[in-house]
């Protein structure tokens, strides 16, 4: 016989009320203290810390159960609000998974009060370099008035000013980027309860020619989401001829927002 496991996907408040898409994959809806936690039984075989660590070394049932996770704590969230677990979150019985609820019922508590009534949403801006140096003359003082000198001097002196200029660029660049990050970020953090920022991806992993500027995650008001959506699109075509373009994805679960801490 197979021992089997509980797989943890979130925690409600509000009975979840599941689909029968949700029930024939075997998940079911157990009721903890005054809380509502989405799990399913799962194979020892398959989940437990050992063989779990096994299987995400393959990036395929990695995808795979990951896109699975995610897109049934999204079918809850239309139901009520959650707080979302953490893929592979494991517990070897009942007990231990109440005993927890218990521990961090004051916590679990508090988390729902912040995420009540606001969503995720996460904002990645890119910056096209190349894109960007055409207008530096337009962009930079000290590049136009490089380039002025440059325009007067003799051949040789020319040479030189244009290898001093092909720095400065790079320095502008980095400096225009910066300003516009933070700018972008600043104003879409108006229009949010909270903002979480993330490590910047490198083009290996983001698999685009430009350069990530900005990869942060918003909690915003359910109220304000269609104002946020639109500054988005404000931000993305700012300029006619932007190097910058922003990337908008959600409404994601909390789990940039969820931070669960043990009763005292």
């Amino acid at each position: 016989m197979i021992n089997e496991l509980i797989y943890v996907y979130c925690i409600a408040i509000n009975p979840p009320g599941l689909i029968d898409e949700l029930k024939s994959r075997g998940l079911k809806s157990i009721s903890i203290e005054e809380f509502n936690v989405l799990i399913k039984n799962v194979p020892e075989n398959e989940f437990s810390e050992e063989n779990l660590r096994l299987h995400i070394a393959d990036l395929h049932w990695l995808e795979a159960n990951v896109r699975e996770h995610i897109n049934v704590i999204g079918m809850i969230m239309g139901f009520t609000p959650v707080i979302p677990f953490k893929f592979g979150t494991i517990f070897n019985s009942l007990e231990g998974l109440e005993k927890f609820v218990s521990d961090y019922s004051g916590s679990l508590l508090e988390n729902f009060e912040l995420i009540r009534g606001k969503e995720e949403w996460a904002v990645k801006i890119y910056c096209d370099r190349k894109a960007l140096s055409k207008h530096i003359d337009e962009l930079s003082e000290p590049a136009a008035a490089l380039e002025k000198q440059i325009m007067a001097s003799s051949p040789g002196k020319a040479f030189l000013l244009q290898r001093k200029k092909a720095d400065l660029i790079e320095n502008e660049l980095d400096r225009i980027c910066k300003e516009c990050g933070q700018s972008y970020f600043n104003e879409l953090t108006a229009l949010s309860e909270a903002t979480h920022l993330n490590n910047l991806l490198p083009k290996e992993v983001t698999g685009r020619d430009d350069t990530m500027l900005l990869n942060a995650a918003f909690l915003v008001g359910k109220d304000k989401v269609t104002d946020f959506k639109d500054m988005t699109t404000k931000l993305g075509s700012r300029e006619a001829n932007s190097a910058f373009s922003v990337e908008l994805t959600g409404p994601w679960p909390p789990f940039s927002f969820i931070s669960i801490n043990e009763k005292t």
